[in-house]
């Protein structure tokens, strides 16, 4: 299916950074919840995602994420997931987090 460059501009990809990460022993399928700082008028967002495989709740603290902010939150368990991080599968399946190749401000827009 082909998009036109309009639609592609409806989804709002943002960069971030998590500030916070914990274990989310409430969800079906292994999963992390974390906190994304996204700065100006997005601030902080909260999500939940199944990356477990690959990261550490204390070693994903700082680092940059992208992020897809302007889907209608969802409520996972007892976690209201407000944005949608962003990955790839491995050759197993498992999620790898994409982010920018070098630091970058907060709240930029992929384009």
């Amino acid at each position: 299916m082909t998009i036109s460059f309009d639609d592609f501009l409806k989804v709002d990809i943002r960069v971030g950074r998590i500030t916070r990460a914990e274990p989310f022993p409430q969800a079906r399928k292994p999963a992390l919840k974390l906190w994304v700082d996204f700065g100006g008028d997005i601030g902080e967002k909260r999500s939940s995602a199944q990356i477990t495989r690959h990261y550490q709740p204390e070693k994903l603290v700082g680092r940059q994420v992208l992020a897809v902010v302007n889907f209608p939150p969802r409520q996972i368990g007892p976690v209201m997931s407000e944005v949608l991080v962003l990955g790839v599968p491995d050759d197993a399946g498992e999620v790898v987090l994409i982010g920018p190749g070098q630091e970058v401000p907060v709240g930029g827009r992929l384009y």
